[in-house]
């Protein structure tokens, strides 16, 4: 746990510590979630897991001649599935084929159970008889325990274990069973990917790259529904946000229907950006909303925040410098029949705080009364440069502040490598605004994105000595209406 800078006052909890001891390790994760509005500086995320790997396991380094393909296959970089075919020597019990089913229910622990495998195949001395295959990691011996042998005397089989030569073959491999047996010894083999539809989305290493396309093909013959492969050959520092990438396997369409949160979106996965290990925290965003509420969406892609926002009856402003990006945001907001609670812009990102936001401020914020619900939200999801952005909202409005209340509410997304990146954060934002966020801003931990790298989300109501200019309250105002600076009315209290 201190691996993800949990706080030292929560692990040293005596009732965190009494729950945590009777819980599962996943369940931790939601104790610390529970905790974590309760402690200042505690961020936890608790999210879905929609990245797929290959893990390894214990199975895996028992019994290898069972779930190795043959090692002629090490350095191969042409997928050739019949080099993968073994034969190994297993234990079985030769037992009548009336009384399978009772048999399998009785030795489940000892039985074979691998999946891909048959448990018990035809018998070729005996028509009427079936093998039953046992686990040889549980038999290494070829002969069964006392135990074992008073449930085969209750059932009237004999508990003699014989030898059965079993074939396996590419299909009865798992993909990092045959990526183990193919790469080089020694050398990482765990690979993991993105799907986004029927794309998978490989972030390969160095040594991986000549085995590229037996990879590429290896995760189409082993994930259902995948039909093509891709690997990236950047990193994502383009405008648009999108990144190079080669085909390495399957087809060659990147067009893709995806579906998130209950939601179908279309996308070219070559021309924008997609990030399925946002799903959750799309969802944060959105469940803070309330119908009537106002979004403004100022790096909104294909509208993974805005569309789930108008479906929710919010008035949505959604924006996107990329032109794909803005085009299939205009597509999945008909496909979704919300084209009409939606107004799409295609600007930079400042060019649109400062237009449509803040003439849509200035025209609302205004007519608020203090017996009205609706909040202001403005999403920067940009997590590279959103932070940035920010210095945008010094003065951005002109006049008497709203009601605290009414202040419009900002999600800015940023990476961090800090060893501590909620302060990390908070004190970048707090630079381009010009203003202390002690006390009064909360950041989210989204997601780990390298090692010692993280995606972070800080929320805030923008202050209203920063949002806004204002006349000055002295006796003498120049004719000039001369307005004030933040630091003339810093002391000042906002009116109720």
């Amino acid at each position: 746990l201190w691996r993800f800078g949990y706080s030292a006052r929560l692990l040293k909890t005596n009732h965190f510590r009494t729950a945590a001891s009777n819980t599962s390790f996943p369940a931790v994760f939601m104790l610390l979630a529970q905790y974590s509005g309760r402690i200042p500086g505690l961020f936890v995320v608790v999210k879905k897991n929609r990245f797929f790997t290959m893990p390894e396991t214990a199975e895996d380094k028992t019994n290898l001649e069972l779930y190795s393909p043959h090692p002629g296959v090490r350095g191969m970089t042409q997928l050739n599935r019949e080099a993968f075919k073994r034969t190994v020597v297993v234990p079985v019990l030769k037992v009548k084929k009336e009384i399978v089913n009772t048999l399998l229910k009785s030795l489940k622990h000892t039985v074979l159970q691998r999946p891909g495998l048959k448990r018990v195949v035809e018998d070729p001395e005996d028509e009427d008889g079936r093998l039953v295959i046992l686990d040889p990691h549980k038999i290494p011996e070829f002969s069964l325990a006392e135990s074992e042998q008073e449930v085969l005397k209750q059932l009237h089989v004999c508990p003699e274990v014989s030898k059965y030569n079993l074939e396996l073959t590419y299909e009865n491999f798992k993909s990092e069973e045959i990526l183990r047996a193919v790469l080089p010894e020694g050398q990482e083999v765990t690979s993991g990917f993105s799907r986004v539809g029927h794309i998978a989305h490989l972030n390969l290493r160095d040594h991986q790259l000549p085995y590229r396309y037996l990879i590429g093909q290896v995760i189409i013959d082993k994930n259902p529904g995948i039909t093509c492969v891709v690997n990236k050959t950047n990193i994502i520092d383009s405008t648009y946000r999108n990144f190079q990438m080669e085909v390495l396997a399957g087809e060659s369409n990147l067009v893709t229907k995806i579906k998130e949160n209950n939601i179908a979106y279309e996308l070219d996965f070559s021309k924008v950006y997609w990030n399925p290990r946002l799903s959750t925290e799309h969802s944060r965003i959105v469940e803070l909303l309330k119908p009537g509420d106002v979004l403004f969406d100022v790096f909104a892609g294909i509208g993974p925040f805005a569309i789930p926002a108008a479906k929710k009856k919010c008035h949505v402003f959604a924006n996107d410098l990329n032109p794909e990006s803005y085009r299939w945001l205009l597509h999945n907001c008909r496909l979704n029949k919300v084209d009409s609670k939606v107004k799409a812009f295609n600007m930079d990102g400042r060019a649109f705080l400062l237009g449509p936001v803040r003439e849509e401020l200035t025209k609302e914020l205004p007519l608020l009364k203090e017996e009205q619900k609706t909040s202001f939200h403005i999403v920067m999801n940009l997590p590279a440069l959103a932070i940035e952005f920010l210095d945008v909202f010094r003065h951005l409005l002109v006049g008497e502040p709203c009601s605290a209340a009414g202040l419009p509410t900002v999600h800015c997304y940023g990476f961090s490598k800090h060893h501590d990146p909620a302060r990390d954060i908070q004190e970048r934002a707090e630079d381009s605004l010009g203003t202390s966020l002690d006390g009064r801003c909360s950041t989210y931990l989204v997601r780990n994105v390298a090692p010692n790298k993280e995606m972070l989300c800080i929320s805030f109501q923008v202050p209203a000595d920063v949002l806004y200019k204002r006349p000055c309250p002295d006796g003498a105002k120049p004719a000039s209406k001369r307005l004030c600076t933040s630091k003339d009315i810093s002391e000042e209290k906002l009116p109720s």
